[in-house]
């Protein structure tokens, strides 16, 4: 979401910025803490084991490699060394034959990108390559110091590889957190869709629509923590007894994906069935909110770290009255109601069913 968004949304949107920025640090505490602890190894490593006076690398490396996520660590220590490597090489080659100067900067930063575009596939391999070879170019390596800057770069490499390993906990916990907070806000939406549907403002539902759209964020947010879980656990010999776990959350991000997206057709069409003074049969309406109640109960269930099938009895039940189907109702209200079907079963997933044991249990639709 960009600021111009966030500041047009007004007081809430600002505030709901600020919520997603604290949550991020809070988030972020843990991998902040273990890049302060790597830099300090780096550069005490460099300076008091090799003897290194100004070892620049050194830290400068544990930082790129540990990065601010936990993801494809070991292919950025990899490149970043990789990077690091051509660069003096090349640099130093072109610095010994031609000297130095723009169009030597400007050549050796070609030549030293062009070979290490030819050696990796990675871009971190590449422009760590050109960014060294601008430090060679410009700050002239004395005998032996082009050397001195890769051995630093390994050391750096080399204490972010032994602190990405001692990973906590919390990257596996992370993405059943995200997904509880996402089916929360699902439920606050179906509340609010249904306030908007009995009481016909219009105001309301704009509103709910809007909330609808802004869950973007909170499925982005998930996404990463799925993402960072399943690469912890991959990471970190320490975790891996984890894995079922952060496999299990990974496989949350599809059914609430469709979730989201369903509920943001709902909230349209019913601000459509507001603005244009359609009568939904309170039943329906009834429906929109018994689900709100049957996601927020799942979201309990997963903040709780208790089994999801715990959450699935409300939800079969919204399923069984969902089928039945009303003779009046317009367009609009029957919309509203495939809505929340293609719901149930988008929660159900995330219970626990899979896609056709969540559909067996959505009933076929009758008129009575």
């Amino acid at each position: 979401m960009s600021l111009g968004t966030t500041l047009r949304g007004g007081p809430s949107g600002v505030g709901a910025a600020l919520g997603r920025g604290v949550r991020r640090l809070r988030d972020r505490l843990v991998l902040l803490a273990q890049t302060g602890v790597a830099v300090a190894l780096a550069w005490t490593i460099a300076v008091h084991g090799l003897g290194h006076t100004r070892p620049f690398f050194a830290p400068v490396t544990a930082i790129l490699c540990l990065g601010l996520t936990y993801g494809q660590r070991l292919r950025r220590i990899v490149e970043v060394t990789v990077g690091v490597a051509i660069g003096v090489l090349v640099g130093d080659a072109i610095v010994i034959l031609l000297g130095s100067g723009a169009l030597q900067m400007a050549l050796v930063v070609v030549a030293a990108m062009a070979v290490g575009v030819l050696v990796s596939s990675g871009h971190l391999a590449v422009i760590q390559a050109g960014v060294q070879s601008v430090f060679i170019v410009a700050f002239v390596a004395s005998t032996g110091e082009g050397v001195s800057r890769w051995l630093d770069a390994l050391v750096g490499g080399a204490v972010a590889l032994v602190i990405g390993a001692v990973a906590p906990t919390s990257p596996v916990a992370r993405p059943r957190r995200e997904a509880a907070r996402t089916v929360r806000a699902v439920a606050r939406v179906l509340h609010d869709v249904a306030d908007a549907l009995r009481t016909g403002d219009v105001d309301a539902a704009r509103e709910a629509l809007a909330e609808a759209r802004a869950l973007e964020d909170e499925l982005t947010d998930l996404r990463v923590a799925a993402a960072e879980g399943i690469a912890v656990v991959r990471q970190s010999p320490l975790l891996r007894a984890h894995r079922p776990n952060a496999v299990a959350a990974s496989a949350l991000v599809a059914p609430l994906d469709r979730c989201v997206r369903n509920l943001r057709v709902l909230a349209r069409r019913a601000g459509v069935a507001v603005r244009r003074e359609e009568q939904v049969p309170e039943r329906y309406v009834d429906l929109v909110a018994e689900l709100g109640r049957a996601a927020a109960d799942l979201a309990r269930v997963l903040d709780e770290h208790t089994l999801p099938t715990a959450g699935r009895t409300v939800l079969e039940r919204v399923a069984g009255l969902s089928a039945r189907a009303e003779p009046t109702a317009g367009l609009s209200a029957e919309m509203i109601r495939g809505q929340v079907r293609s719901m149930v079963v988008d929660l159900l997933v995330v219970a626990g069913l899979d896609d056709d044991e969540a559909i067996r249990l959505v009933p076929e639709s009758f008129l009575p």
